[in-house]
């Protein structure tokens, strides 16, 4: 039986806390800059965004440990359920229960929220039961297109509607679908034992990292639209247009080499540096 200690930090890694910041954090950043830095009049709002955020988000992670579990016992045993500090229907349980509080709070909301909450619990476990395993590029896109949602979901929780402002945030998701893609490549060895269908698995690491590179320079096309359609302030080009020679530098080096090092390398650098994104929404939102 794992200590009480032992089973915290269990339940801590089910639920991905890091996260938190990517559906949570960037729906209330979205309220933030529609809102210009003014905090909404209904003083609930935030809290119950970023309830139903993460709620739904952490049980999308606690149902994916319950269906790999069989899987995670090859390639990633610390995870709670092969390291038998969790048991699977206590992993189940929670996802049921993160999925109905996060359903819930968005109910007090508004009917879209509603409809975004219960749209994305859906695609989360689908994705989990069936995408990864048998189509393994359409779940890298999925999991980019939820981190656009967010920006969906904060508008549609301040206006009760979404607009070109919103959805022109939302494209932002393009670096992260890339990012998701070359991680692929990084794990392709365990993704192999565990049968997973990822895109580097099924037509090689080399063309992976090609469309990973594509997906980085769709952002940086994309990423003047928030400022173009009035939904940032001209500040917000700073870390954005930093953030674009970033990713140009990265696409066309992983263009010209596909070589797992330097994919390892502009991953990891991609990644370190998506802190510009919520830097440029505050800067955005504060001119």
């Amino acid at each position: 039986m794992a200590s009480l200690k032992t089973r915290f930090k269990a339940v801590i890694m089910l639920l991905r806390p890091p996260y938190w910041l990517m559906t949570g954090g960037l729906s209330v950043l979205t309220i933030f800059t529609l809102k210009r830095g003014i905090l909404p009049e209904n003083e609930l709002l935030i809290p119950l965004v970023v309830l139903s955020a993460i709620c739904i988000s952490s049980g999308g992670f606690a149902f994916n440990d319950y269906v790999d579990q069989e899987s995670d016992a090859i390639v990633k045993k610390n995870r709670p359920i092969p390291s038998k500090n969790l048991k699977p229907w206590e992993a189940l349980s929670a996802a049921i229960i993160l999925f109905a509080i996060g359903i819930t709070a968005s109910a007090t909301i508004n009917w879209l929220c509603v409809l975004i909450a219960v749209s994305d619990s859906v695609l989360l476990v689908i994705y989990s039961k069936y995408i990864k395993k048998h189509i393994g590029f359409l779940g890298s896109f999925l999991m980019g297109f939820l981190i656009g949602t967010s920006f969906v979901y904060g508008e549609a929780a301040l206006y009760g509607t979404f607009t070109m402002t919103s959805l022109s945030l939302s494209f932002m998701s393009m670096g992260s679908i890339g990012g998701n893609v070359l991680r692929d490549v990084l794990s392709l060895e365990g993704d192999l034992k565990a049968g997973y269908a990822t895109l580097a698995a099924k037509r090689g690491t080399g063309f992976a990292a090609k469309v990973g590179a594509v997906f980085f320079l769709l952002n940086v096309a994309g990423s003047p639209v928030p400022y173009l359609v009035g939904a940032v302030g001209w500040a917000y080009l700073i870390p954005i247009l930093i953030w674009d020679a970033i990713l140009v530098v990265s696409g066309v080096s992983l263009l010209k080499n596909q070589e797992l090092n330097n994919v390892k390398k502009h991953e990891k650098f991609v990644t370190r540096t998506m802190i510009l994104i919520p830097i440029a929404l505050v800067l955005g939102a504060l001119t």
